[in-house]
């Protein structure tokens, strides 16, 4: 089997990963960045407005693969969508509702609602098109089927190479400490962070340092930045300075309103830090609670302040649920398991 995957710049690396978890199953894999082969009205260049998929079209007359798999609704899928190829659209998050929340917040001017209205219409044609939907978790899988209840549709989850995820030295923090790693580019994600507010003043002992970035950071560096104990670190380079960050912090905490399958997540899990993270979406079938680590409902800073004081007090506590996070993301959310995972769906779906 020949698999082409189109996906987009901040995915290529997982993409690879999975690319090759799949080439020692037989797969052979072409990962290629969307936009560099399919582009058009809207995009960030004006000068791509304009286009044709001839770069595109060459590129599966060369490769000729068996399937086409994208990572997300955009031209590419659209014109794999056109060919007599079975379409795979990767589905990361709830489109839906961020295309709802997109509407009531960052796209109201005339010429962003144009073009949130040209993607949404892509959108739709990738999905009504495709051969198999496979939403990254079962909560986005339920939301999926209804909207296209009579579609194939799987649950494909974001993999991981736990091999990457060890203890290293560099980055420097003041403890006790708890640290945060989410982007601020969704509002109904980012605005649940508030929710530290009433934290930061009871526990001033505690450092509280925030990774990530996007058009929502000054509205919660607002908020939070007036604390002592609260730091703001910016984006850090990916994975590298990321895996120093998670070797030192002592808590890792995700405050997300919603959220499919938070990459971090995993990620820390493997760095055996005790998480603690918002009961939403998919968050819970990525984690194991009240092993390793706790789920808290929204907006609840009561449930978080038990929480932070149960692992915070306890060295022992945190370093066993840390292994034991561990080992459950090695178990379930490895590429070779994904891997394996996805080729026997497309076995089921009669897809190859």
């Amino acid at each position: 089997m020949k698999l082409l995957i189109g996906g987009s710049p901040s995915k290529l690396f997982h993409l690879r990963e999975f690319a090759n978890s799949l080439e020692s199953l037989g797969v052979e894999c072409k990962v290629v960045l969307d936009v560099d082969y399919c582009d058009g009205f809207p995009s960030r260049k004006i000068s791509n407005w304009v286009t044709s998929n001839t770069r595109f079209n060459d590129l599966v007359k060369t490769f000729k693969p068996d399937s086409i798999l994208v990572d997300r609704q955009r031209h590419f899928g659209l014109a794999a969508s056109k060919t007599d190829i079975p379409l795979l659209v990767h589905l990361r998050g709830d489109y839906w509702k961020e295309m709802k929340m997109a509407k009531e917040t960052l796209y109201k001017s005339p010429p962003k609602r144009l073009a949130l209205w040209r993607w949404g219409k892509i959108a739709e044609k990738c999905f009504e098109r495709a051969d198999l939907i496979l939403p990254i978790c079962r909560h986005l899988e339920s939301r999926a089927r209804e909207y296209y209840p009579t579609k194939k549709i799987a649950t494909m989850y974001q993999g991981i190479t736990p091999d990457n995820w060890y203890n290293v030295e560099g980055i420097k923090l003041r403890h006790p400490c708890i640290g945060l790693l989410q982007s601020a580019v969704i509002w109904e994600k980012t605005k649940e962070m508030l929710t530290l507010e009433p934290i930061l003043k009871k526990f001033p002992q505690v450092m509280f340092y925030w990774v990530g970035d996007g058009p929502y950071r000054n509205y919660v560096l607002s908020k939070l930045e007036k604390y002592d104990n609260f730091k703001w670190l910016g984006s850090l380079q990916y994975p590298d300075k990321v895996r120093e960050y998670l070797s030192e912090i002592d808590v890792y905490l995700l405050l997300s309103g919603i959220d499919m399958s938070p990459l971090t997540l995993l990620e820390a899990q493997l760095m055996e830090k005790p998480v603690i993270a918002t009961n939403v979406g998919g968050i819970p079938e990525l984690m194991m609670d009240n092993k390793t680590g706790f789920l808290i409902n929204r907006e609840d800073h009561l449930a978080l302040t038990d929480k932070i004081n149960i692992l915070l007090s306890d060295e022992n506590k945190r370093k066993s649920i840390g292994r034991t996070g561990r080992d459950f993301v090695k178990d379930h959310f490895s590429w070779e398991k994904v891997a394996k995972d996805f080729v026997t769906t497309l076995k089921e779906q009669s897809l190859i």
